[in-house]
C-alpha cells in the first residue's frame, strides 16, 4: 500500500493558491482513478484509489501546511506503511513553472511542509516536486506562493495535474524516472516546454 499525500491549505480562500497544488494534484488522480469519496479522517481528507493491483490511500492534510506531518504520521501510522511508501506531492520554488522532479529523501528546502512530515515521520520519503517557479526575491516569497494561479497559469495547471494522475500508477510502483519522464513528455507534447511566471520575460536567444 502506498500513502500519497498532497500539500495545502484548508478551506475556499486557499484552494486555488499555487501553495496548493499538491491538493489540486491529488484531486485529479482521485477524479481520474475513481477513488472513493474523501472523508474526514487522521486530521484531514482520506480517499482509498487503486492502480491496476495496486492500492494507495490519498490524503489532503487539513492541518494548514506547518503541521502537515501531523496528519501524515497518523495515516501512515494506522496503515503501517512503510516511510518509503510515503509520497509527498508539494509545490517547488526551486523549479520551472509545469516542471517536475522526483526525489527520495533530501533537503526540505525551506518547505514547512515538508520540514513538518520530516519531523514527525523521518526524511526517507518520495517527494514529488511540482514546479512553480520562483518571484524573484526572497521577501516576495511569501505572498507569491499564498495567491492565486494567474488566469494565464491555469491551463498548464490543469495540464500537469492530469499528467500526474494519469501516469500515477508508474509512482505507485516505484518507477519514479519512468513516471516523470511520461509527464514531462506529456507537457512539452501539450505545449508546456518552456513556461514562464505572469510578468516574466522569455529568454533572448
Amino acid at each position: 500500500m502506498r500513502l500519497i499525500v498532497g500539500l495545502g491549505n484548508p478551506g475556499k480562500a486557499y484552494a486555488r493558491n499555487r501553495h496548493n497544488i499538491g491538493f489540486l494534484a491529488v484531486d485529479e488522480i482521485a477524479r481520474v482513478h475513481r477513488a472513493s469519496p474523501f472523508r474526514r479522517r487522521f486530521q484531514g481528507e482520506a480517499a482509498e484509489v487503486t492502480f491496476g493491483a495496486e492500492r494507495a490511500i490519498l490524503l489532503k492534510p487539513q492541518t494548514f501546511m506547518n503541521e502537515s506531518g501531523r496528519s501524515v504520521s497518523e495515516a501512515q501510522r494506522f496503515y503501517k506503511i512503510a516511510l518509503s511508501d510515503v509520497i509527498v506531492l508539494h509545490d517547488e520554488l526551486d523549479l520551472a513553472a509545469a516542471k517536475i522532479r522526483v526525489k527520495l529523501g533530501g533537503g526540505n528546502a525551506g518547505h514547512n511542509g515538508l520540514r513538518s512530515i520530516t519531523a514527525q515521520c523521518g526524511n526517507d520519503y518520495r517527494r514529488v516536486r511540482l514546479g512553480i517557479g520562483h518571484p524573484g526575491d526572497k521577501a516576495l516569497v511569501h505572498a507569491y506562493v499564498l495567491n492565486d494561479f494567474a488566469k494565464s497559469e491555469e491551463p498548464w495547471v490543469e495540464d500537469l495535474c492530469r499528467a500526474i494522475a494519469d501516469e500515477v500508477a508508474l509512482l505507485a510502483a516505484n518507477e519514479n524516472e519512468s513516471f516523470q519522464n511520461k509527464v514531462h513528455l506529456a507537457m512539452v507534447g501539450r505545449g508546456w516546454a518552456d513556461v514562464k511566471r505572469p510578468g516574466e520575460k522569455a529568454a533572448k536567444n
